[in-house]
């Protein structure tokens, strides 16, 4: 008798795995799927010594892009720009260009979720008001 139970045991046990093929939960996952890209546009306007900031929140870790979209009526005026930290009220600067134009990007690294900024100023070059269009991307 004890012949034929060890003989069976192994079978059903080989079964229970095929039972349960879909989600094997001693398998290690291969590849993790990468977070999803959200997109987010900010506009505004800049005034002459004037700067704004607009905050957003990172679902996960991986690459921050901002891009500089437009500025009108001048695309080729140099503007601060940068990427920071959101506490709530201040966007603190990480990530800083002082000589920013239409189409500058800048790309920066986030290690978790948490809540950053975007910022824009005049650094001494308006004489207007000066719209813009920010874009950025993160996770």
């Amino acid at each position: 008798m004890f012949r034929q139970t060890s003989r069976v045991l192994p079978v059903l046990v080989a079964l229970a795995f095929v039972a349960c093929d879909a989600q094997d939960p001693f398998e290690i996952p291969t590849s993790a799927s990468p977070p999803p890209i959200i997109t987010e546009t900010f506009n505004g306007t800049v005034t002459p010594s004037g700067a704004r900031s607009h905050s957003f929140a990172t679902q996960a870790s991986g690459s921050v892009t901002a891009t500089l979209k437009f500025l009108v009526p001048d695309p080729t005026v140099q503007m601060g720009f940068a990427l920071g930290t959101w506490n709530g009220s201040t966007c603190n600067l990480i990530i800083t260009k002082t000589d920013a134009v239409e189409s500058t990007v800048i790309t920066g690294a986030v290690s978790a979720l948490g809540n950053l900024c975007v910022y824009i100023h005049d650094v001494g070059n308006l004489t207007a008001p000066t719209e813009y269009e920010i874009e950025v991307l993160h996770p």
